[in-house]
């Protein structure tokens, strides 16, 4: 199967370009082209082989979910004119991520099994297991590297070194919960649990926009509504509906971003494998089979739906 790992294309008026993780970024003055690639990233590594139809999938995911929460904040979006292909406006960001957990799971369980009760400045009870329910769903955010890897921060560190102005970082909070609970209700219509996710802002002309992929599960976590609650009885993992999978095979042979460790090898079955294994996230989350795509014409399709989405 095909993988777009890249793109190159060359518009007329284009104004700029920039390749992230897992997109392609074509700007056009005061809007934006993102081309959601099949490039994957664990760990804040760009693994060395693309996941034939992953770019597709989370664009159409993330269209669906920003769709349903515009009602709550301003999103960037304009248009999606193609399954890998969002345009919007082009936003300034905001150096960090928020966070926000409803569960211990993932990264936040790793720091709490390691003794830690202190999370980006947010205190954690004691007693707690991997995947029970916080208290109350928290943000601890992350700082936005553009290279190596993000970092844990708390809210007074990022008023603190001034990232964000303290009226602004109030306003992303607000949006922070009411968007993760707005996801949790998306989540339970799907039968699913959202465990923890995160939103990334910018601005653009002085207002906050919601930016980016939301509720996808590149982006979030999700636990499956049924057996949950026998599964955490019986101390046995959950069954999730996220990218968890490929950092859990990655950390099984050896692989956690560190310096000094290599990328297993990323065989043809295990990427069919990864494949498969969105193909079936995009059939849970938006309720319909993956429609197919002729594979030999993917680049030239999003090439020429760019340029129809300009005219």
């Amino acid at each position: 199967m095909h993988a777009i790992k890249e793109t190159h294309f060359h518009f007329k008026g284009q104004t700029g370009f920039y390749r992230g993780k897992v997109r392609d970024v074509y700007f056009f003055g005061d809007t934006m082209a993102m081309v959601a690639t099949d490039r994957i990233s664990a760990f804040d590594v760009v693994l060395p082989r693309g996941i034939p139809d992953k770019g597709r999938i989370l664009n159409q995911i993330a269209a669906h979910n920003l769709a349903e929460t515009k009602e709550i904040v301003p999103n960037w979006v304009l248009s999606t004119p193609d399954p890998n292909v969002t345009v919007g406006l082009k936003c300034e960001p905001f150096a960090v991520e928020m966070v926000v957990r409803g569960y211990l799971a993932g990264h936040a369980a790793r720091e709490y099994k390691a003794g830690k009760r202190l999370l980006c400045g947010v205190p954690l009870p004691e007693g707690l297991r991997e995947n029970d329910p916080l208290p109350h769903p928290i943000i601890t955010p992350t700082t936005k590297a553009h290279v190596g890897h993000d970092e844990d921060i708390s809210g007074d560190e990022i008023l603190k070194r001034g990232l964000v102005t303290e009226s602004d970082y109030r306003t992303l909070e607000d949006y922070t919960y009411k968007l993760y609970t707005k996801g949790t209700q998306l989540a339970a219509k799907r039968g699913l649990i959202l465990v923890d996710t995160k939103y990334e802002f910018g601005k653009h002309n002085g207002k906050i926009h919601l930016i980016d992929e939301v509720h996808t599960p590149d982006s979030s976590r999700y636990f499956y509504r049924e057996g949950y609650e026998a599964r955490q009885q019986r101390g046995e993992p959950q069954k999730q509906l996220s990218k968890e999978f490929v950092r859990q095979w990655l950390i099984e042979n050896g692989f956690q971003g560190k310096e000094g460790q290599h990328v297993p090898d990323m065989t043809d079955e295990i990427v069919e494998g990864i494949s498969h294994r969105y193909r079936e996230l995009y059939q849970q989350m938006i309720g319909e089979q993956l429609a197919p795509v002729d594979d030999e014409t993917i680049e030239l399709r999003i090439e020429q739906s760019i340029m129809k989405s300009l005219t």
